[in-house]
């Protein structure tokens, strides 16, 4: 070997020099631990370092391949698409998943627990599909939700058991829909719910409506908002916002139940007619218990058999205003109020003018005698004066 040549640090690779076998190695491990770039975000999605992955508006009749979403994934939008329907385990293993929207697409049926894996997503938009009608159970699992809009579909009930996992629910959104009427039970585990749109839907305020009203107003109540809900029944309250409706209005149905009996109707409870006072008025045991969410109804309401059940029937039917409650006992305060102060101020005038009256009266009296003397006297004095000069 010449001195001018120099010894390769890597000869033939066929058999490799001692010194490159761990420069070798630490390169295999390097491009093993670094994830394949094909599968770094489903086609034809954008996904971004933050953790948003956009799909929307990319004509996309079913779900991209999901499980090639990146591991840091937290909002996935779909929106804008030309879905029809969903598989079961469309949403499975994404667990991670914080936001989710499905809006402005032809989705006319989700089927039950499709959201059963999705724990920690606190935000959910189905807005504009033709869902006519969702099972029970569509909303499992999503115990961490926080928004739902449910707005512009073709939605003509809200069946109970539908919300009652969605406990920390804020912002509720059921505008635009085909809704006549509303069940108070399924409404009640909402204890969180701060935010309730229920415009553009074609309401009948008849007795139906009268229970959900009781519970808007104890949601009024708590601080909550709700946007206007406007009667198209009957035609006497036509463009009316039932929130402006006084709930006398409604006293009329309990004559009516009264005479044809609350399990003629069958929408005052499940089963054999009994009242909606609560979803389950009694535990496993037969024990009663109190219905969450109620706070206007007395402790131990459902204690007893039938006598229970009609007292029950009174109390929810009852008027539960408190806001119009405490209005009307201030004014009529005031009102009293004041016509107690004019009355006590004119029994004082009245009093004061008849002792000034009898008074001058008394003193009247004594000046008559007095100056009818003085006259006399007066003549008596002319007399002497005259008699002395004669």
């Amino acid at each position: 070997m010449s001195q001018t040549e120099m010894p390769s640090s890597c000869p033939s690779p066929v058999v490799p020099s001692p010194f490159c076998r761990p420069a070798l190695l630490c390169a295999l491990c390097i491009l093993l631990m670094l994830p394949p770039q094909a599968s770094s975000c489903p086609p034809p999605c954008v996904c971004s370092t933050d953790g948003l992955v956009d799909c929307e508006g990319r004509g996309l009749t079913s779900p991209p391949p999901l499980h090639l979403l990146p591991t840091g994934s937290r909002c996935l939008l779909l929106a804008n698409n030309k879905m029809t329907a969903l598989m079961a385990s469309t949403f499975a293993n994404m667990s991670a998943l914080e936001e989710l929207d499905l809006s402005n697409n032809y989705l006319d049926h989700l089927p039950a627990g499709l959201f059963r894996e999705m724990s920690n997503l606190t935000k959910l938009s189905l807005h504009n599909n033709s869902l006519t009608g969702t099972d029970p159970n569509l909303f499992q699992g999503l115990v961490a939700l926080q928004s739902l809009d449910l707005s512009v579909n073709g939605l003509s009930s809200v069946p109970l058991g539908l919300l009652d996992e969605l406990q920390s629910l804020r912002r509720l959104s059921l505008a635009g829909n085909r809704l006549h009427g509303l069940e108070r039970a399924a409404f009640e585990p909402l204890t969180h719910l701060q935010h309730l749109e229920l415009g553009q839907n074609p309401w009948e305020c008849d007795c139906n409506l009268r229970e959900f009203k009781h519970w808007m107003e104890w949601l009024l109540y708590r601080g909550g908002t709700v946007d206007a809900m406007e009667c198209t029944l009957p035609k006497d309250l036509r463009g009316r916002d039932i929130r402006g409706v006084p709930v006398e209005m409604f006293n009329y149905c309990l004559q009516l139940e009264d005479e044809n009996g609350a399990g003629d109707n069958p929408r005052t409870g499940a089963g054999g007619g009994s009242p909606p006072c609560s979803r389950a008025s009694t535990d496993p045991t037969g024990s009663p218990i109190s219905d969450s969410g109620n706070n206007e109804e007395p402790a131990g309401l459902a204690a007893g058999g039938g006598d229970s059940t009609s007292d029950c029937v009174r109390a929810r039917y009852r008027p539960v205003s408190v806001r119009r409650a405490i209005g009307t006992v201030v004014i009529a305060g005031v009102v009293c109020g004041i016509v107690c102060i004019m009355m006590v101020a004119a029994a004082a005038y009245g009093c004061i003018y008849a002792s000034l009256m009898a008074k001058y009266q008394r003193e009247l009296k004594k000046r008559q005698p007095l100056m009818g003397d003085g006259e006399a006297d007066g003549d008596d004095r002319e007399e002497k004066q005259i008699s002395s000069v004669a």
